[in-house]
């Protein structure tokens, strides 16, 4: 079914928030992300985020790799704040694979466009994406994706995955704002310019 999305109104974003290296890479070759600039400052920076957000959406890959960490007693001592809100947060997965979900406030979807349609046109808080390189570009591609905010680590892997990797064509953006981090992390803030 095609939707036309320029009669719609549209009163929730989308935002894309993803970690990634000097040279674009979302993770290592075989999937390593111990290269994450992680401190207080973006555990506090991350609470901030929640505060604008009420849902977390996820493709298949990225949330089994939260649920294997955010429920645990281990994340709940070592973030107690962000484990109760990633726990808390309504989160979508969207999946053709997986039969169910069990993370708390957590469901499964697998018409990502309808869902995300209605989910823009509730009442409520914004709507972000952790990560989910797949989902986040097929949003891309649907034109879905209201904001990119790219948080750059002072690390160069040299190999790995690059986080736009299956983008055809040219996407601009123009660039909202730039927050800098005690660690070196520099993270850009962006509006997607599609054509």
């Amino acid at each position: 079914m095609d939707i036309n999305y320029s009669n719609i109104k549209i009163t929730r974003q989308i935002i894309l928030f993803n970690m990634v290296t000097l040279d674009n890479r979302f993770e290592g070759p075989n999937g390593e992300i111990d290269w994450h600039n992680v401190d207080d400052e973006f555990n506090r920076f991350t609470a901030e985020q929640f505060e604008t957000v009420d849902t977390l959406l996820f493709g298949r890959k990225t949330y089994q790799l939260m649920e294997s960490f955010w429920p645990t007693k281990q994340a709940k001592e070592q973030s107690p704040v962000i484990a109760a809100l990633m726990s808390n947060t309504e989160k979508i997965v969207c999946s053709k694979t997986l039969g169910n979900v069990d993370w708390s406030n957590s469901r499964l979807v697998t018409n990502i466009k309808e869902e995300l349609l209605n989910l823009k046109n509730k009442q409520g808080k914004d709507i972000m994406i952790f990560g989910s390189a797949d989902l986040s570009k097929t949003l891309i591609k649907l034109g879905m994706i209201d904001e990119l905010r790219l948080m750059v680590n002072p690390v160069v892997l040299g190999k790995g995955k690059p986080f736009f990797r299956g983008i055809k064509g040219q996407l601009n953006l123009h660039l909202l704002k730039v927050r800098m981090f005690n660690s070196g992390n520099i993270l850009l803030y962006y509006k997607p310019l599609y054509k």
